[in-house]
């Protein structure tokens, strides 16, 4: 533990402070704040599909396109010989897809229910730059009857045998994508609608690219020059070129149906937009677009988040340190819970590789390194750019990343002050949740008490839904 924190605790009596509850996985953490601390929370988004009968409804009636089943019935091949390929997301998305409430079983009967046999469609996990998926998660995204009832494989954007070149853009891009996909006769994209840290929102064309494409073909779209594009953020598609370069890809290699979905901030579905790419993903931006916006007068000097469901590992966390950004101030504090659950819980080790480097050379002499003529674009080298945002907007030692799994040595690479320093070194925990409770308390405690702030109370702010809303400057 810091010294310094240690005998500010000893001294905290927190009289007044009120309690929080912070999303811990499928847990709360119980935090207490100053009283002053402001909560910024979403709009309650309406339920606009939460039934099979709805999902139906809404995938029956589709937006800029005709019903799937017409799709089907007129392709140049009997109904009986078509093959199908439907793309769901990994584990790292809470799409609603399993059980009566979920989309996989109605978008089935509507498959089947126009002449396709059931051997004849495959089920692609759009994993883009991701692991592969494992037995327990499938069963766990898609429910039990649907693995065992329909083939599934993993893209791997890696593996040149699964795919083929399918198109380039204007942009010089060789798409190369994913050969079950690219070589079914009808092609079927679901996903998430939510606000994304780059490409704007979530889903429709990114059901594409990076989810189906290779890792030369994602080189453009993570690469510095997108990234670091003021106009790659949350919720803007205008001039966003991450976004650009994704519709491109899409279009390009051409999409028959399109299902997404939208969420309220407990993960319960609110709506279906089934039809046309474009047209279907934008109704669906724009029915969650007014909802994730959250409105602030003044940024913060202290910014309370959580990685949310996404943050399975600390790859996917940085969405929530970047979503900070807007509303805490220069130098201040980002403190962040995250419940980093996965088989791997900070990412790849490829990620891991470029985490070191990035730790050594701080945020501006890293992405020198990408830019150089001579460096070659390799897997996850991004995201460690990313975590470069919040820390030049706060500096390494206030962005403090509570996640209970990580080890003492995990923290020697990862971005930010080590929550090591937050608790003692002989510290026993009953749980991951105290653990975590425990290391994010204390940072609150050392954050309030910085000398820099000569005695005056800073201004809080807890961000409720972490990544899934977007707290902005009004």
């Amino acid at each position: 533990m810091k010294q310094d924190l240690a005998s500010i605790i000893a001294k905290e009596q927190m009289k007044g402070w009120k309690k929080i509850e912070i999303e811990f996985g499928k847990e709360k953490l119980n935090i207490s704040v100053p009283p002053g601390c402001e909560e910024l929370r979403m709009k309650p988004m309406p339920s606009r599909a939460s039934s099979k009968n709805q999902i139906l409804d809404a995938l029956n009636n589709p937006i800029g396109s005709p019903k799937l089943g017409e799709i089907i019935k007129k392709k140049d091949k009997p109904v009986g010989e078509l093959t199908v390929c439907v793309t769901v997301s990994d584990i790292t998305r809470p799409v609603p897809y399993k059980g009566e409430s979920g989309i996989l079983r109605p978008l089935f009967e509507i498959i089947e229910g126009a002449g396709v046999k059931r051997e004849n469609i495959v089920i692609v996990i759009g994993n883009g730059m991701h692991r592969p998926s494992t037995k327990e998660e499938r069963i766990q995204m898609y429910g039990q009857d649907i693995v065992d009832s329909y083939r599934i494989v993993d893209h791997n954007c890696e593996d040149d045998s699964n795919l083929v070149l399918a198109a380039n853009t204007t942009r010089g891009t060789e798409v190369y994508l994913n050969k079950v996909f690219y070589n079914s006769d009808v092609k079927i994209v679901t996903g998430l609608v939510e606000s994304h840290f780059m490409a704007g929102i979530s889903g429709g064309r990114k059901a594409v690219c990076p989810a189906l494409v290779n890792t030369k073909t994602i080189e453009k779209f993570h690469g510095v020059e997108f990234l670091e594009n003021p106009k790659s953020t949350n919720l803007n598609l205008e001039g966003n070129p991450c976004h650009e370069e994704a519709v491109e890809v899409a279009r390009t290699v051409g999409v028959d149906f399109m299902i997404s979905t939208t969420l309220d901030h407990d993960l319960n579905i609110t709506g279906v937009y089934g039809g046309d790419l474009f047209d279907a993903h934008m109704e669906a931006f724009k029915a969650m677009n007014e909802f994730v916006r959250i409105p602030v007068k003044e940024p913060f000097d202290i910014v309370i988040t959580h990685a949310g469901y996404v943050g399975r590992d600390h790859y996917q966390s940085v969405k929530a340190a970047v979503g900070a950004i807007p509303v805490v101030k220069e130098n201040g504090f980002i403190l962040m819970a995250a419940n980093n659950i996965d088989v791997r819980p900070i990412g790849s080790k490829e990620y891991i590789t470029f985490l070191h480097l990035f730790k050594m050379l701080g945020p501006d002499k890293y992405n020198a390194i990408l830019q150089s003529p001579d460096w070659i674009f390799t897997k996850d080298q991004w995201e460690p750019e990313m975590w470069g945002k919040p820390v030049r907007k706060v500096g390494s030692d206030h962005l403090i990343y509570c996640a209970p799994q990580l080890t003492p040595e995990d923290y020697t690479y990862i971005p930010g002050l080590s929550a090591y320093e937050m608790i003692e070194a002989d510290s026993k925990f009953a749980s991951d949740r105290e653990k975590a409770e425990t290391m994010l308390q204390n940072a609150v405690i050392y954050a309030v008490n910085q000398p820099a702030y000569k005695g005056k109370n800073p201004t809080v702010g807890f961000v409720v839904e972490g990544p899934y809303s977007v707290p902005m400057l009004d």
